[in-house]
């Protein structure tokens, strides 16, 4: 004989006893989950037709109870916002209440508080409220190649310094080889709506490099200040070392020690700071069968210099500090002593050059004057007055030292 599921087994597939043997007696007894029984039958809950339970066992569930989990997520929310104000007004150096005003647009905060909260925010990686995301960060993007060479990390100090003076956050972005680009930093600082940009040594200076996200900068307005020579069609304002007077002073300098068969040691033939030294060289007489182009490194002034020394050069003139490195080191793997047989000129008197053995004759580019009118140019720019895509140019420095002597007889 065919008949409902017993009031027992769907009583304890709800969780309630029923000692009956049909569904009205569960009915009858308990009311208040008729919709429960319901919703027992209509889903199975493992029974049959007839009464029959199937094999295995059946969950029981519970319902939902929806204001609870509303609490818990009110609960948990809260726990977040608690954090994030403890951490913003410990990076700041203020209370919790004043960050609360400052993110609720509350009055009572000074404009330099202000900033300085939303600019913590922005540092720690946290979104500003809705109605304060239309103001600009209080952040500078300063761009660099590398940080082995150690003018980088020189500028980079003198720069960061001049901002926070103006009110402003430098975020550091050093490219890497086979990793995160120029253009991929300039995408994220956008993103981040910076102030403003900083290069130097960017791809700016290389003429057969892609520069399409500087002109993404040009056509966005964003301030930029480029450090040092960069190819003509980027219209935008420049602080460079005079790299014309940088190449006359060396080259006199060993001219007037004796040397008359003086080489050149350069970055790669597409990099702007390197043609203009180059030029200088030719138009004061240098010998263009003397000079050698190579990347940027130890190792590659090493190789560029060697090949000098098989032309029997008395005087190398290097693009930078650790070419010059490298040229001492060929010099010496030829079996020859510096300044004694050979005499070397680097570029930028980066840190500790005068700790080398020998200390470096160098030609010194003035950082802190140069990283200085950077910042004011940018900051200039941000304050919406009228820049002129000029380039600053400002005079180096001959330090002489121990690696330039007389030339042998």
């Amino acid at each position: 004989m065919g008949g409902g599921p017993s009031g027992e087994a769907v009583g304890r597939t709800i969780g309630c006893r029923a000692d009956g043997r049909n569904i009205s007696t569960v009915f009858r007894k308990h009311r208040t989950d008729r919709s429960r029984v319901t919703a027992a039958i209509d889903a199975g809950h493992g029974l049959l037709p007839g009464g029959n339970r199937v094999r295995g066992r059946c969950k029981r569930e519970r319902p939902i109870d929806v204001s609870r989990c509303k609490r818990l997520r009110s609960r948990s929310y809260s726990l977040r916002m608690t954090r994030r104000l403890a951490e913003v007004a410990k990076k700041v150096g203020v209370s919790e209440a004043t960050v609360s005003r400052v993110l609720n647009g509350k009055p009572g905060v000074s404009e330099a508080t202000r900033e300085a909260v939303l600019t913590a925010l922005d540092v720690l990686g946290y979104e500003r409220p809705t109605q304060l995301r239309g103001d600009r960060a209080r952040l500078v993007g300063l761009v660099l190649p590398e940080l082995q060479n150690p003018i980088f990390p020189a500028f980079a100090e003198v720069v960061g310094g001049a901002l926070a003076q103006q009110g402003f956050t430098s975020v550091l972005c050093t490219r890497t080889v086979g990793g995160v680009s120029e253009a991929d930093y300039v995408d994220l600082l956008l993103q981040q709506q910076v102030s403003g940009v900083v290069f130097a040594g960017g791809l700016y200076a290389q003429a057969d490099a892609a520069h399409g996200h500087y002109e993404l900068l040009h056509e966005r307005g964003l301030p930029t200040v480029l450090v040092n020579a960069a190819v003509r069609h980027l219209d935008f304002p420049q602080v460079s070392c005079d790299d014309a007077v940088a190449a006359e002073m060396a080259l006199a300098h060993l001219r007037a020690l004796g040397h008359e068969r003086v080489g050149m040691v350069l970055g790669p033939k597409d990099h702007m700071p390197s043609r203009r030294k180059l030029e200088t060289f030719l138009a004061e007489g240098g010998d263009g069968d003397l000079v050698e182009h190579t990347m940027f490194s130890l190792e590659g002034g090493h190789a560029a210099a060697a090949r000098l020394v098989r032309r029997g050069v008395t005087g190398v003139i290097c693009a930078s500090d650790l070419l010059a490195l490298g040229t001492v080191r060929a010099a010496r793997r030829a079996g020859m002593t510096v300044p004694a047989d050979i005499s070397v000129i680097g570029f930028d008197d980066s840190a500790l050059m005068n700790c080398t053995e020998p200390p470096l004759t160098t030609v010194r580019q003035p950082i802190d004057a140069m990283g200085r009118a950077a910042v004011d140019l940018l900051v200039a720019q941000i304050d919406k007055a009228v820049v002129p895509a000029d380039e600053l140019l400002f005079e180096p420095e001959l330090v002489v030292r121990a690696s330039t002597a007389r030339g042998p007889a």
